[in-house]
């Protein structure tokens, strides 16, 4: 599959949230709210009721892109304590990054808490990154923005650790996962058997850490942070993955629930080899509209012609298997980075353009923008650092769904996932290769179902129909199943909400504010 080889699942989903303008908030401190809001858990009283000691962001900056993120004004950051494991809560505790930018008005509704999805991603940086732009608007006048880095993430601590920065640069420029044959997937599996261990050996507390990331444990610490803020109702936004964390959490805590936007839907029933081929169909026709843009001008560098486009895409990245193009820093653009590169600009119209570049310095042996793209998604830095996302995700899934360990049903997934996005078809055999969720030290903690969320009011489910990371369908599937409201954006990209289209965010933010859903069927 695309950018991701540890793993039958998902390609990490995130979200882009880019054009950060820093700005200050001209709010008063207001007294804050102390003490257990709502119902508390037996055990749990010293952590509903604990204060939040909030200051300055610029400590809790992990990486280049948090540290440009959290310098903004009119953010204040702060950690909360949990416990590690909610059935000993005597036992070890952990903390998690929070930010928050304060409601510019009078009339406060209360916090609204987002994810930005991945599973790994920084909700810090997300919330930093969306924060300035609605706070003289009528969503930062009347909510805190807060975002929270989940366990095992970001600024949260302990982090996750599997790769240092070295192993995951060759970790990306070695394709051997491609060979099919029985030696190559006995090389294969070791080497996902090497990274759980690796994750077990480097993550703080590890087995105990690695059993305690998942969705399961994740809502607890957020129904944990509601308390923490004065809030008797939740109100969440979920980009992505974190749609699986704002309905899980309504199944967990139904009487907690204000309101709920989910937008870039994961289908709750969904097993992970259907999700993987429903993505895959996605990247497909992401594809398909990139090339179609593509053809009509002069510089296309996958020809004029969009039925030739595949062949021509895999004509160019298919001979860097055996042959990487070197770029500038000493490091070769595998077919991986490639691909990954490609997938990445498929999110968003707005890189489809790099996308072209990059592919026409391909025919020139010239991998920078490529590499430029892989580096994106992967969250690299100028000082060849990696943010801890990729690992993250990893650990996340492979204890929020069941392993897949039927060899032939791994083989017909990759297959399948060949034939609805062939452009990423590498040319060879479809691999048997088990992922490091086989060989992970702890079993998983959820598995696919139907949310059950009686009692909870009607969420705002958005999705987009050319989505190319979480299909329309999955929206449409999650909409029925929380008893909520579609809203159907049309348009290329990978979430919207918050992200300029009026429509969109008027319908989003009527939900938030006073709780009015869209007509039904609405279109944007």
């Amino acid at each position: 599959m695309p950018a991701q080889k540890r793993y039958l699942s998902l390609a990490a989903c995130l979200l882009a949230l880019t054009g950060l303008v820093a700005c200050s908030s001209d709010s008063e401190p207001r007294e804050e709210r102390t003490g257990p809001v709502g119902p508390v858990p037996d055990g749990l009283d010293r952590y509903y009721g604990q204060t939040l000691d909030w200051g300055g962001c610029e400590p809790f900056s992990t990486s280049q892109s948090t540290q440009s993120a959290l310098s903004g004004d009119g953010f204040e950051c702060a950690r909360l304590t949990v416990p590690l494991d909610y059935s000993d809560p005597e036992g070890t505790t952990i903390t998690l990054g929070v930010l928050r930018q304060q409601a510019s008005g009078d009339d406060r509704i209360g916090s609204l808490v987002l994810n930005p999805g991945g599973p790994g991603a920084s909700g810090m940086t997300a919330a930093a990154s969306i924060a300035p732009g609605v706070a003289n608007q009528e969503l930062g006048q009347r909510f805190d923005i807060v975002g929270f880095d989940p366990r095992g993430i970001g600024a949260s601590e302990p982090a996750v650790t599997c790769l240092t920065a070295e192993e995951r640069d060759e970790d990306r420029g070695d394709d051997s996962e491609l060979d099919g044959s029985p030696q190559g997937v006995a090389a294969t599996e070791n080497q996902e058997r090497e990274f759980a261990q690796r994750c077990a050996e480097r993550t703080e507390h590890g087995d105990e850490m690695l059993a305690h990331l998942g969705t399961r444990d994740v809502v607890k610490d957020l129904d944990v942070l509601r308390s923490v803020l004065g809030d008797e109702k939740l109100n969440y936004l979920g980009y992505s993955y974190g749609t699986r964390i704002g309905y899980t959490y309504a199944e967990a805590f139904p009487g907690n629930v204000r309101s709920l936007v989910l937008d870039g839907a994961l289908d709750p029933e969904q097993d992970i080899v259907e999700s993987l081929v429903a993505q895959g169909e996605g990247f497909g026709k992401a594809f398909g509209e990139f090339a179609a843009w593509c053809a009509p001008r002069e510089d296309c560098a996958l020809g004029s012609d969009p039925v030739g486009a595949t062949k021509a895409f895999q004509d160019l990245t298919r001979p860097l298997i055996e042959n990487p193009v070197q770029v500038g820093d000493g490091r070769g653009l595998s077919y991986e980075d490639a691909t990954t590169g490609t997938v990445q600009a498929l999110y968003s119209e707005q890189l489809w353009s790099y996308l072209n570049t990059g592919l026409a310095e391909l025919k020139q042996n010239n991998g920078s923008t490529l590499m430029g793209l892989a580096d994106m998604y992967n969250e690299r830095g100028n000082d060849g650092e990696y943010a801890t996302t990729q690992d993250a995700f990893v650990a996340i899934r492979c204890v929020d769904d069941p392993r897949v360990t039927d060899k032939n049903k791994i083989r017909q997934a990759q297959a399948r996932y060949a034939e609805v996005a062939p452009f990423l078809d590498p040319g060879t055999p479809a691999s048997s290769a088990r992922d490091a969720c086989t060989f992970w030290p702890v079993p998983n903690t959820s598995e696919p179902h139907l949310p059950d969320v009686e009692g909870v009011p009607p969420a705002l489910v958005i999705s987009t129909t050319n989505d190319p990371a979480t299909p329309y369908q999955a929206g449409v599937n999650l909409a029925k199943a929380m008893n909520g409201r579609l809203l159907t954006y049309e348009g290329n990209q990978h979430t919207v909400f918050l992200q300029g289209l009026k429509c969109v965010d008027d319908a989003g933010v009527d939900y938030l504010v006073d709780g009015t859903l869209p007509d039904e069927g609405k279109r944007c």
